[in-house]
């Protein structure tokens, strides 16, 4: 799983969030504690003034829904590879443990970003992406 501040670097960059089941996220305020969206317990709740996420038979937390903007997206390793789409070449684990992605984007030279962990290192790559792009605009 990649870090909050991770995250928050590619939230800050313009990756948007679209709750669905299975994703995982951090409140902002409780950001130690992971929570996953499922129709059993946290679903997101489309209101006119913004989606809000239910937190369904928690009866243990004082907490009943929390609104987007509060909540941090924690995308797992095949949703980052899944938004690198098409730039997405390869992952590889290096005899030193460090883990690669190799992205290819509009034509450019291949670029290889280098983690501990294969989630860090997709995300590594999408945040230059998203910031590449969001610069383009």
């Amino acid at each position: 799983m990649i870090s909050v501040s991770r995250a928050e670097q590619l939230h800050t960059a313009g990756l948007r969030w679209h709750p669905s089941p299975g994703d995982r996220f951090a409140v902002r305020t409780l950001a130690d504690q992971v929570f996953t969206i499922s129709d059993m317990v946290v679903e997101p709740h489309e209101y006119p003034t913004g989606t809000v996420l239910g937190f369904n038979g928690t009866t243990e937390w004082a907490l009943d829904s929390v609104a987007q903007e509060d909540a941090l997206w924690l995308p797992r390793e095949d949703q980052l590879r899944e938004l690198l789409g098409g730039t997405f070449r390869s992952l590889a684990r290096s005899t030193d443990g460090q883990y690669g992605v190799l992205i290819e984007h509009s034509g450019r030279p291949e670029r290889l970003f280098t983690a501990d962990t294969a989630a860090d290192a997709y995300a590594q790559a999408l945040l230059a992406l998203v910031t590449a792009a969001v610069g383009q605009v």
